[in-house]
């Protein structure tokens, strides 16, 4: 991420925050019922169903402080062309073997700008070749075509 924090298009935070009200709504309240009726079994030293639901709270919380972190530190930007590539960007490369790859640049079920095929992509327009400095070796691929999600 950068500094300011996760760039993200509207439509991306939207996504982010329609996610954040179903955990902090009906999923708190589910949540909550499963304690309640686990709680019921009697026993919590040995009640399986009661440390089962603690635990899917604990990650339900733990989801929901990721979520408004994200959020709260979140930079919002729109792009009025499609030249570059961006957030919100859909680019479609050619690797060094002529093999075509379709990624959307997106901090949401996608390619982050801060990973390192997101962050050799960034400006990109057609027909630049990019590096990408990846964990598994170094590679090449060329911009095919840019567009908006």
């Amino acid at each position: 991420m950068s500094e300011a924090g996760e760039v993200l298009t509207q439509a991306q935070k939207e996504a982010l925050e329609t996610e954040l009200a179903d955990l902090e709504g009906p999923r708190r309240a589910a949540a909550i019922e499963a304690i309640a009726t686990a709680r019921s079994f009697g026993d919590l030293s040995e009640n399986f169903e009661y440390h089962a639901a603690k635990n899917d709270q604990g990650l339900l919380e733990a989801r929901i402080a990721k979520l408004r972190e994200r959020l709260r530190t979140a930079v919002v930007v729109e792009h009025d062309t499609d030249d570059h590539v961006g957030p919100g960007s859909i680019v479609e490369l050619h690797d060094e073997d002529g093999e075509p790859l379709q990624i959307t640049i997106s901090a949401v079920g996608g390619v982050s700008s801060d990973s390192p095929l997101g962050r050799a992509l960034m400006g990109a327009v057609v027909g630049d070749v990019v590096d990408v400095e990846a964990p598994r070796g170094a590679w090449k691929a060329r911009v095919v075509a840019i567009r908006r999600a």
